[in-house]
């Protein structure tokens, strides 16, 4: 089937806990291990059926938020999510209670009761309801955000149609573009607030209610961390600080000596180059064409992934109206097979989300014969592993969408990759803040921010945009909003994926076959035991940042920028 034939079901609560019923009846039941998985396995297929229905739906929801069918049925599964949980858990404690635990152990891994009991710790039927708004709050954010209707260029543009005009070679269309883009963000200032005080106040309130002192605590059990913690996380900052940041700063120094701007502005550094940044030479039909000539090229197993995706309408890659925002790759578990969403707007990033969402997406690929849905999805450090890995892989191909741009586009993405990273921890510290403080004013917040995005990325200057001044740029973040903590694992598997860059450059079929290997666990393991057993550095160690970024630099010293 392709995407469009996929049924558009809204899962019923009643019937599904029906059949849930009998199932963890079965295996109450059970007069043996053996018996228990089986009721097991019909547990997992009632659930993959339920979580593809209601991935059908967050996803053509995301397509068209105009659509008055696909709101109803997104309102409907923001409802029925925290209620399939509460079922979910009881399953859950069906399983850690039983009293054929070791023999089901021996044959499951103890890893999934580890996860089992981590899953125990985020929920209670008493914060059913919270969850409930949660949800409802972040689909609020995402159609706000999609509601974007700028006038410019003559034309009416959402946000991300305007990130071509932000990297533009006249510094007056950059600097109007920005304006507009944040124009939106201080236009609706006081709705953006108001949803994230109140996620804030909700989060705090049903970690509480869970025993937690605050919801730093919870937020680190939902995103599944059970080998670091809040601690190990700010070492880890800290290294970034000290390693990085000098990294950072001899970065920009050398942009502005390129760009020629002196003392740039925040929107100055969007442009790479005065002859323009790296654009893709075609548009979506070109570089999926490109893309699947690349990808057969990879490897045998990959190429006949991506047709399948191609040919199953497994992509939607262009903006369009009543689109929300950004990119990302999902996964509907009775089909086997994942689905890339994303806003081409004519730049870079358009190739980006063919490398790192197809990295995402081939993980999930290779790992969809893995019977327990704990063990297919990996936790969301690990995830980023494969698709920013995946965009370095493909940098030999970068010729067929560059063109005679393509050692400026190499140039380009490692550079920001390197730059990424400062931003990346100061996300997650402002997070860290807003948590432990739920009761600071948004005034407090964005003053926060500030002080944050100062240590980190010290150069970085918002003249003329007193918006940006006084602390507003962390409300375009999707993630502070909908995947509280989630950001900082961005920067972690950045720091793997450079490791991939290095070995790919001494011994590219070795790289790449343990590449296959890591999609291929899945999330059979938690993520410093994923590095230990693929020879990977583990980030939170101290001075593993310092011997990970002094090669990738040297890498990207040896490119002579002076002549693009």
């Amino acid at each position: 089937m392709t995407f469009e034939e996929f049924p558009f079901v809204v899962p019923d609560i009643k019937k599904v806990t029906k059949k849930f019923e009998l199932y963890l009846s079965n295996f109450a039941s059970a007069k043996s291990a053996k018996e228990q998985l089986s009721a097991i396995k019909k547990i997992v297929k009632l659930v993959e059926e339920v979580t593809t229905q209601t991935t059908v739906i967050s996803v053509k929801y995301s397509i068209d938020t105009r659509s008055e069918a696909n709101q109803k049925a997104q309102d409907a599964i923001d409802e029925f999510g925290p209620q399939f949980q509460a079922l979910y858990n009881r399953y859950y404690k069906a399983v850690l209670g039983s009293k054929f635990r070791p023999e089901l152990e021996a044959k499951i891994g103890s890893f999934f009761f580890k996860k089992a009991e981590l899953a125990l710790k985020c929920f209670d039927e008493k914060i059913i309801a919270d969850l409930q708004q949660e949800n409802k709050l972040s689909s609020q954010y995402g159609k706000l955000v999609a509601s974007a209707q700028i006038p410019f260029d003559g034309k009416v543009l959402n946000l991300s149609q305007l990130g071509k005009y932000m990297q533009s070679t006249d510094r007056s269309i950059r600097k109007k573009a920005a304006k507009a883009y944040f124009g939106f963000y201080e236009e609706h200032e006081s709705e953006f607030a108001s949803i994230y005080d109140q996620l804030v106040h909700l989060r705090d309130g049903m970690a509480k209610k869970l025993g937690y002192s605050n919801y730093v605590e919870l937020g680190y059990a939902r995103m599944g961390r059970t080998d670091y913690d809040a601690d190990m996380v700010a070492v880890y900052r800290d290294q970034i600080r000290q390693e990085v940041v000098p990294v950072w700063k001899k970065s920009i120094r050398r942009q502005s000596k390129r760009i020629g701007i002196k003392n740039p502005v925040f929107y100055d550094l969007n442009l790479q180059f005065l002859s323009g940044n790296p654009t893709p030479k075609g548009g979506k039909d070109y570089l999926v064409a490109q893309a699947q000539k690349m990808y057969h090229e990879m490897g045998t197993e990959i190429g006949e992934f991506f047709d399948k995706m191609v040919d199953q309408h497994l992509l939607d890659l262009e903006a369009k109206p009543g689109k929300q925002s950004g990119g990302y790759m999902t996964y509907f578990p009775k089909y086997k097979m994942p689905f890339v969403f994303s806003n081409f707007n004519g730049t870079s990033g358009d190739v980006d989300v063919l490398t790192h969402e197809i990295g995402h997406a081939f993980q999930g690929y290779s790992s969809k014969d893995i019977k327990f849905p704990e063990y297919r999805d990996p936790t969301m450090e690990s995830c980023e592993i494969h698709s920013m890995s995946m965009e370095f892989f493909a940098w030999p191909w970068m010729e067929l969408f560059f063109k005679e741009e393509q050692e400026k586009y190499r140039f380009t993405h490692l550079d920001s990759c390197i730059d990424f990273l400062p931003y990346g921890v100061t996300v997650d510290e402002f997070q860290h803040f807003v948590y432990e403080h739920p009761n600071a004013t948004h005034e407090e917040r964005c003053q926060e921010w500030r002080k944050i995005e100062k240590k980190y990325t010290p150069l970085k200057k918002f003249n003329g945009f007193p918006f940006l001044e006084s602390g507003r740029y962390w409300m375009r973040q999707n993630h502070i909003y909908v995947s509280p903590f989630y950001y900082i694992d961005y920067t972690l598997a950045q720091v793997v994926a450079f490791q991939f860059l290095v070995e790919m450059r001494e011994d590219r079929s070795k790289a790449w076959a343990k590449y296959v290997k890591l999609c291929r666990m899945g999330g059979k393991y938690p993520f410093t035991v994923l590095l230990k057993k693929n020879h990977l550095r583990n980030p939170f160690k101290k001075g593993s940042i310092g011997k990970v970024i002094r090669p990738v630099s040297k890498i990207l010293d040896g490119i002579d920028d002076s002549k693009m």
